[in-house]
């Protein structure tokens, strides 16, 4: 028995050095374990012969050097061929018309492989479904997945990149990685209690940083996983650094997988895979020199490392039993906006790296102005959030008919960027709209919350609902979750205008082009 499990953990161990090819070996030697045929047998059967003669050559030679030397590394890799192995795709759906209809594929079905290759996740199926000859393994029902005998084969052909037209359950055709770490400036951690509990879910899933744009730590990303993340190419990651000093992002993140993040970018770079990064500044832990040394280290592996943003920390007032952190102040936010400035003129830049627009507004600065922004590249990071919305809203007003009456609204925000979108808003005075603009103090998470998007239902009902002299409210899309309806505190658009009384109008936040379009539409709708 030991001897097999070693033949399966090597195959799962060579899968990982040599990339897709090798998923063959481990299915062979799988096929092996679990039907007692003759090694031989099972790769004359599955194998190219050139591969075959590689496989064979590793499984007498590489053991005794020293491949897997320890039973932890036995195990694991045992685990991982497994899954490897068992993956099975429900199909929901095909496309009419698509190749994979015109081949007979139906929903109900079940995609295992692609050209003989185990389909993981949704990075695995568009890299294999983007070749031109395809040839897919499936099976008519879940439970009959993984036995040969109850598999079968379609073969087609498409255009390369041509969509196959299937689809799964999920968008990822496997469950989001939760988040494995315990970062001492974890939002989530410092929510309310008793909301839905979607609001209390981290994912922490390198295929969203993809495919979304989604930040990652990638503590929870196995070597091996690592590898296959190299092998298909996948450009640009966001990540979430903090810090390129292991001992600082460990102190940090409070996971043992997250001291490695400097090795990680470096491989990544020599790649020549792009990835972009965030830095939560935490006064007292990762700002001073520790800030100006990360700054040097991602500097280095320019032009890969495409940006970095510097956030500040947010912090609620629900931090009961968590770390101690110092609340930023005008002077740290000043101290760090300093410094970046300092190390962009020393290494002549003019981009690369910014403090977001949060950390100006916390240090009573200007904001920088939209050519300062670079290519907006960190907007999601709020880096030249209101510098973009204000180009696009002043060039908007160029199509913005004037209204034949005066027509007045009420708006809500953050308490911090309300000045700048109040002096904003004048703009539209001259086309006959006026839109009063009412900062909200956010009771809910605590004062030191000010962005927009975390302002709630119960605490605009609380302070804006005897002050509203406008025909309707206007709500900043970035306010509401789950299908643009619901506020994080759980209340919905409709109870929200019942309890005031007003109408509620849902209108663009980070886009002044859309915010116009939406103006536009709404009043000639309430005309």
């Amino acid at each position: 028995m030991q001897i097999k499990q070693t033949y399966i953990a090597a195959a799962a161990h060579y899968d990982m050095l040599r990339g897709y090819s090798a998923a063959i070996f481990a299915k062979c030697c799988f096929i092996w374990y679990n039907s007692n045929e003759t090694l031989d047998k099972a790769f004359e059967e599955k194998m190219p012969a050139e591969f075959f003669r590689q496989g064979v050559f590793f499984l007498q030679n590489g053991l005794s050097g020293g491949f897997l030397s320890a039973n932890a590394r036995l195990r694991i890799d045992i685990e991982s061929a497994g899954r490897m192995l068992s993956m099975k795709h429900k199909i929901i759906g095909v496309d009419p018309g698509s190749p994979a209809a015109c081949a007979g594929v139906c929903a109900g079905m079940y995609l295992t492989c692609i050209n003989d290759l185990p389909v993981v996740d949704i990075i695995d199926y568009e890299r294999l479904a983007a070749e031109e000859s395809i040839e897919l393994t499936l099976c008519a029902d879940g439970a009959q997945c993984g036995k040969q005998q109850k598999e079968f084969k379609i073969s087609l052909t498409k255009e390369e990149y041509e969509p196959l037209g299937l689809n799964f359950e999920t968008s990822l055709m496997s469950p989001v990685r939760q988040c494995a770490n315990h970062c001492i400036f974890c939002f989530i951690d410092q929510m309310p209690r008793g909301n839905r509990k979607t609001l209390y879910f981290k994912d922490d899933d390198w295929r969203l940083s993809l495919i979304m744009g989604n930040y990652v730590t990638l503590t929870n990303v196995s070597d091996r996983e690592f590898e296959r993340m190299i092998a298909r190419r996948v450009s640009p990651l966001y990540v979430s650094v903090h810090a390129t000093d292991g001992a600082v992002r460990k102190r940090m993140m409070r996971s043992p997988n997250s001291e490695n993040i400097l090795s990680r970018l470096t491989r990544l770079h020599e790649e020549g895979l792009a990835f972009n990064c965030q830095i939560v500044l935490c006064p007292g832990y990762n700002d001073g020199d520790v800030l100006k040394q990360t700054l040097n280290d991602l500097f280095a592996l320019r032009p890969e490392c495409r940006s970095v943003a510097v956030v500040p920390v947010g912090l609620t007032a629900h931090r009961q039993g968590l770390a101690e952190i110092q609340p930023t102040t005008a002077e740290s936010a000043s101290a760090a906006i300093k410094l970046i400035d300092e190390f962009k003129k020393n290494h002549g830049l003019s981009d690369f790296v910014y403090a977001s627009d949060e950390m100006y507004l916390a240090a009573g600065q200007e904001l920088p102005t939209f050519e300062e922004c670079g290519d907006f590249e960190q907007i999601e990071n709020g880096v030249g959030l209101f510098r973009r919305f204000e180009h696009d809203f002043m060039n908007a007003l160029e199509d913005l008919p004037t209204a034949p009456r005066m027509r007045e609204f009420d708006s809500v925000s953050g308490v911090s960027i309300a000045p700048h979108m109040s002096r904003l808003f004048k703009k539209l005075l001259p086309y006959n709209i006026k839109i009063n603009v009412h900062p909200v103090v956010n009771d809910f998470f605590g004062n030191t919350v000010t962005v927009t998007g975390l302002v709630t239902a119960g605490d605009i009902i609380k302070q804006c609902k005897d002050c509203l002299n406008g025909e309707a409210l206007l709500i900043p899309h970035t306010m509401l979750r789950e299908n643009d309806v619901v506020f994080l505190d759980g209340m919905c658009t409709d109870e929200l205008a019942a309890a005031l009384q007003k109408p509620i109008w849902r209108v663009s936040a980070d886009d002044g082009y859309d915010f116009i379009d939406d103006i536009i539409n709404l009043i000639e709708r309430n005309a």
